[in-house]
């Protein structure tokens, strides 16, 4: 599939998905996200790069950590998530975050060397050329820099993961054919090394996706994850024959508190030398 159509498709469906997405996935990432920033480590006036922002929810960690005298640059393929978290960081008086529309390889108004971390949680696996996003995050960090990328581990691992499947057996999503690919078999790491950098830690991490009522975890998947463009296709009885064969999916994870649908995450972090 054509790189630019590909990332046409995951910027309108991430619009689609901007206004359920926290409600629907805070819960489930935060595991994942909570390591990469122990592993980044952002310090006070520090400048950041937050590739793959979303709504914030690692941007306004690391713009508290950075503070006033630092500067967080938030990026992200979706304007509809980039004005979610321009707004957030306005009502917060964050006045050093800056929010822009990008995609990794458009972030040529940052000079080379001018950033001291590079982070990207759970949006690496989106970017058809996972090595030509590493070069550019080297060529923006000054040697020493660090680098942090979370992506979702081993598909066998991931009870959602049907999720692509079902929706692609209704409309040909083509969101993210290789969404998997990095989470796999020390992937992410060898990736890293490949591009250049110095490797610092690699991090597996098991979890689960708690929701309590199945309308919960339908939204999410459907409505507030990568496939909202193609489900916003669905006619009503498509819709009721892909929640049916959804919940089937994850029905061994259903107990009495409501869904706990297991996944795995891989954190890695590397240095510029």
């Amino acid at each position: 599939m054509d790189a630019n159509l590909q990332l046409r498709i995951q910027r309108y469906g991430w619009d689609k998905a901007a206004d359920c997405y926290e409600d629907g996935w805070r819960d489930s990432l935060a595991l994942a996200q909570r390591k990469l920033l122990e592993r980044a480590g952002p310090q006070p006036a520090e400048r950041v790069l937050d590739i793959a922002c979303g709504t914030g929810l690692v941007t306004f960690p690391l713009a508290e950590a950075v503070g006033p005298d630092g500067n967080v640059i938030a990026s992200d393929l979706s304007q509809r998530m980039v004005d979610i978290l321009a707004g957030e960081a306005s009502a917060r008086g964050y006045c050093w975050v800056e929010s822009v529309r990008a995609g990794a390889d458009a972030h040529r108004m940052v000079p080379d060397g001018s950033i001291d971390l590079v982070t990207c949680a759970l949006g690496l696996m989106y970017f058809p050329d996972t090595r030509a996003v590493m070069q550019e995050v080297l060529r923006v960090l000054r040697p020493g820099g660090r680098a942090v990328f979370a992506v979702w581990g081993d598909r066998r691992n991931c009870g959602w993961a049907d999720i692509f499947p079902i929706v692609d057996a209704r409309v040909k999503s083509e969101v993210c054919p290789l969404f998997f690919r990095l989470g796999t078999s020390g992937a992410l790491a060898r990736e890293m090394g490949w591009a250049g950098f110095e490797l610092e830690s690699e991090d597996c991490l098991s979890t689960h996706l708690p929701y309590d009522s199945a309308e919960r975890a339908l939204e999410a998947a459907f409505a507030g994850g990568p496939v909202a463009l193609a489900y916003n296709r669905f006619d009503e009885q498509m819709r009721e024959e892909a929640h049916a064969e959804y919940l089937a999916s994850i029905a061994p994870f259903l107990g009495d508190d409501g869904y706990r649908i297991p996944g795995e995450f891989v954190v890695c972090s590397g240095r510029k030398s």
